[in-house]
């Protein structure tokens, strides 16, 4: 397919862009098969827009018979004007944007063609693999190993083809427990606790169904997994009514009389429809211009997105209490295991272990837990909060996990070797990306396409020193502690920095966090010299 099949009208002298932050500029609109591309002739003006046409989330046109006014809505947030004189130049690039932000295929995607001067596809993709991380982690030999049991994604689409599981489970028992939980996704190890040797493992729910069918081969792989302890704990991402619910389409949870050593938590976590619904009400109330303090309040309580977060912190921190504190080890799981769970395996990971709190092992987590570990980013991302279609598959978990992270960021200022700057900037890419990382739904998809050979890897990029300076902490200092996030609703804040990143008022954050950063880097230069 010819990208040049979807664009009537490639030029468009005098259009008139107006965006936030910025007076309205004209210059001239370009449209290619990937991008906008605005430039402002004018002294002192915008200079160069350039916009990728997947970040629009939405658009509207006004038309009359000499001009017309495209409103774009950006995944991003941002909220663009295009004023394009002619009708017909107005309604042929309308239809443009409208059919080429929505191009779904992934190798038309623009990480594919996107070729930065100083990266290589040559170079290796991503920051570990599960064989890596097993090999570094010399403690775990004894009583783990490294199975090959998914190679070729032939038992589990979603996870990657090498995984962590019990010594004493062979592949054949693997098998058998794989065939009994949802979507193959048996219980594999993501967290080993160097303090006190306790593990956080996570799966899918397991398929008991109503006449509440038991397999052996799961029983035991979990009994060796707390083999030596007198317990172990299940956290389940659902309530207990959801759970039993879920034994009636062929799911369900590990009963006390089969799993008589393993205590089962049930902590009820929004997902899917409940949470993309919240996010569209919290963009709402944020873009509410009637300056009333209390509707505006009224709308934020109402949108539920800080309880959200709320309720993920405190299963997170349940979580790692459970590991840290009490040295027990833990299964996570939900329905499918792809969501949620993934979001308090991360964030327990960041309560208790320093390594994930630098800039590398951060990012090393977050491929670890979402790339590898098969959050379908292409179905939960296709839309952000603005689009008209409403999928079903559409939830902002990421997004979610995020804001967690920066609320812990700003509860432990010193603690976190990152900077806000890489949590908005992976809250952009996640929807849209020069990079292949976020592309696809799983490690099978992205093999398959040939991702990793034909797109650049968005992690590499970050760590360049340039980047790696500009997302860094330079007020970092390395504990060893566990960092135990406060969940009290004054503890909680609405994150301006993404939530209200194109208004006056976040741009004063903004230069005013920036001033700081660059007193604090001299200060450390000086102190050097």
């Amino acid at each position: 397919m010819e990208f040049s099949e979807h664009i009537k009208t490639a030029n468009v002298e005098d259009a008139v862009l107006r965006q936030p932050l910025h007076p309205p500029s004209r210059g001239t609109l370009c449209v290619t098969g990937h991008h906008l591309l605005f430039s402002d002739r004018e002294e002192g003006g915008c200079g160069q827009v350039l916009l990728l046409l997947r970040n629009i989330d939405a658009t509207d046109k006004r038309i009359s018979a000499s001009s017309g006014t495209i409103t774009i809505k950006c995944k991003d947030l941002r909220v663009l004007q295009l004023d394009i004189p002619g009708m017909e130049q107005c309604l042929n690039i309308a239809h443009s944007i409208e059919t080429l932000s929505s191009l779904d295929r992934v190798p038309e995607m623009y990480p594919f063609f996107y070729r930065p001067s100083d990266l290589s596809l040559q170079d290796p993709w991503g920051l570990s693999s599960p064989e890596k991380h097993y090999s570094q982690m010399e403690e775990l030999h004894d009583r783990w190993r490294l199975s090959n049991v998914n190679r070729g994604y032939s038992v589990c689409t979603t996870y990657p083809p090498a995984v962590i599981v019990p010594k004493d489970i062979n592949d054949d028992m693997l098998l058998k427990v794989a065939k009994f939980r949802q979507g193959g996704r048996f219980p594999v190890l993501c967290y080993y606790h160097r303090k006190n040797g306790m593990v956080i493992m996570r799966s899918s729910q397991p398929l008991t169904g109503a006449n509440r069918k038991r397999c052996g081969e799961d029983e035991l792989l979990l009994q060796v997994v707390i083999d030596g302890s007198d317990k172990g704990y299940i956290i389940d991402t659902r309530s207990s009514q959801q759970a039993q619910q879920a034994r009636i389409t062929g799911g369900g949870f590990e009963s006390k009389s089969c799993y008589g050593r393993w205590k089962r938590l049930h902590r009820q976590m929004e997902r899917g429809k409940a949470l993309q619904e919240s996010l569209i009400k919290l963009v709402e109330a944020c873009g509410d211009e009637s300056h009333n303090v209390d509707r505006w309040l009224s709308k934020l309580e109402n949108s539920k997105w800080l309880s959200h977060v709320q309720t993920a912190l405190s299963t997170a921190g349940l979580l790692a209490e459970c590991v840290e504190r009490d040295g027990h080890s833990v299964l996570v799981h939900g329905s499918e295991g792809t969501d949620s769970t993934l979001l308090i395996s991360t964030l327990a990971q960041l309560i208790m272990d320093p390594c994930c709190r630098t800039l590398e092992g951060f990012l090393a987590l977050l491929e670890r837990e979402w790339v590898q570990a098969g959050h379908p980013f292409q179905q939960r991302c296709a839309h952000s909060a603005y689009s008209h279609a409403r999928l079903q598959q559409e939830s902002p978990l990421f997004l979610l996990l995020l804001d967690c992270v920066w609320q812990l960021w700003r509860q432990f200022p010193l603690a976190l070797g990152f900077s806000e700057a890489l949590l908005l900037r992976l809250a952009t890419e996640a929807y849209v990306s020069d990079y292949g990382t976020f592309l696809c739904n799983s490690d099978q998809e992205r093999c398959s396409l040939q991702v990793k050979e034909k797109t650049h890897c968005l992690f590499r990029a970050l760590l360049r020193p340039k980047e790696r300076e500009h997302y860094s902490n330079p007020l970092y200092e390395h504990t060893e502690l566990a960092i135990w996030p406060s969940v009290h609703p004054q503890s909680l804040q609405l994150w301006r920095g993404f939530f209200l990143r194109w208004t006056q008022q976040a741009r004063h954050l903004e230069e005013a966090q920036e001033e700081i950063r660059n007193m604090v880097i001299e200060w450390g230069r000086l102190a050097l010299s």
